[in-house]
């Protein structure tokens, strides 16, 4: 179980806290979608959960380790956290496979080599082992991203705006390709967007913020059907400016 718990964050000379007293939960093998607009708060939700960013309050624990708040803190690098940010920031000097391998340094040759080959299976990339980032489509570098993640075998899977800049065909194919990983892998995920056609596709549960604070939380089908206030509907039906 992964528990983010009155999270409170401001930051200097900032009139308004970005993010305000924002509590959620998610089960192991869910799927949660952090919806809303730009400055809404929900990257800096997923950069405090990376451990990226200290709370100014609130606490955050995974499988009952907690990772923040009451004098604990985890460092980034010791949370197990997989992370997948926009346009996947492959190392562009290093092959397909090796971006893959990149988290599995402490493992025998011959057991990097089998994981890396199962994962670009899985995401039939195989033939592409030996590109360059530069060489392989955006949507290819961002299957790429999410498995190099996902050999780490992490608590949870936090994926900011992943499908940005993509065009539309290559978006619902994307996404379509990142939940069935997730789902056969059965990894917790987090996903922030702007978009609720992204947000109720990939999503168990669904979190709408607004101006740092979280006005609905719920499971997915009740979210899209019961929008608790005129805000989350027309966020949720995609009719605000700009959506």
């Amino acid at each position: 179980m992964f528990k983010v718990e009155n999270i409170s964050k401001r930051y200097a000379n900032a009139e308004l806290s970005a993010v305000t007293q924002v509590s959620f939960e998610v089960g192991p093998g869910q799927l949660l979608s952090l919806l809303g607009e730009s400055g809404s708060g929900k990257t800096t939700l997923l950069r405090l959960i990376a451990g990226l960013e200290k709370p100014d309050c609130g606490s955050i624990t995974s499988n009952g380790v907690r990772l923040v708040g009451q004098g604990s803190w985890v460092e980034p690098e010791k949370r197990n956290v997989g992370l997948v940010f926009q346009g996947g920031a492959l190392f562009p000097h290093m092959t397909v496979a090796k971006n893959v391998a990149y988290g599995l340094k402490n493992k025998a040759k011959n057991e990097v080599e089998a994981i890396v080959t199962e994962h670009l299976e899985l995401v039939k990339l195989s033939d592409k082992a030996s590109r360059y980032p530069h060489e392989i489509s955006a949507g290819e570098r961002q299957r790429i991203a999410l498995i190099r993640a996902i050999v780490q075998k992490p608590d949870i899977i936090l994926l900011d705006e992943p499908y940005s800049n993509l065009d539309a065909g290559l978006t619902i194919d994307l996404r379509d390709q990142v939940k069935a990983i997730l789902l056969a892998k059965g990894m917790t995920g987090i996903l922030v967007t702007h978009d609720p056609m992204d947000a109720q596709h990939f999503a168990d549960k669904i979190a709408i913020l607004r101006n740092g604070k979280l006005l609905q939380f719920g499971y997915q089908k009740e979210v899209s059907e019961f929008p608790n206030c005129s805000y989350c509907s027309m966020l949720i039906n995609g009719i605000r400016e700009g959506l």
